[in-house]
């Protein structure tokens, strides 16, 4: 995962994303039609772009090539997410410039955590909020 936030993010997706990618990012624009990627890299200049894999689909390999070829784009990070590994597919999306991979099942597991760190700390609170009422 991505450890410092930026400001500007372009996430090119269909309408339906898990939220929990974009938490705590300043300015999200989620681009959902391909022919409108670089008009919106113009108007955004976004410090990272999210791709959804599934929904690139083929052209994926295209705009990632044309991505890596312009200099204009060398300080943007590009971040994918996938529903699943593969690693000869990742690989070559390594080469031609993802720089992050996030995977459903790693979303997955996080939120399973989260929701058992947060049952933990319900239980502590309420031990506490009883053993102070009994002390008072």
């Amino acid at each position: 995962m991505i450890r410092s936030r930026t400001k500007k993010v372009l996430l090119v997706a269909p309408k339906a994303f898990p939220d929990a990618l974009m938490a705590g990012y300043n300015t999200v624009r989620q681009v959902s039609v391909q022919t409108a990627i670089f008009p919106s890299i113009h108007e955004v200049k976004p410090d990272v772009i999210l791709f959804d894999y599934e929904h690139m689909g083929a052209e994926f390999e295209k705009v990632l090539r044309r991505l890596q070829s312009n200099s204009f784009y060398r300080n943007i990070k590009i971040c994918c997410y996938k529903n699943k590994e593969h690693t000869r597919i990742d690989g070559m999306l390594k080469v031609l410039g993802v720089s992050h991979f996030f995977y459903q099942e790693d979303l997955e597991r996080v939120s399973k955590s989260k929701a058992a760190l947060n049952a933990v700390n319900s239980v502590i609170d309420a031990s506490l909020v009883n053993w102070v009422a009994g002390v008072a």
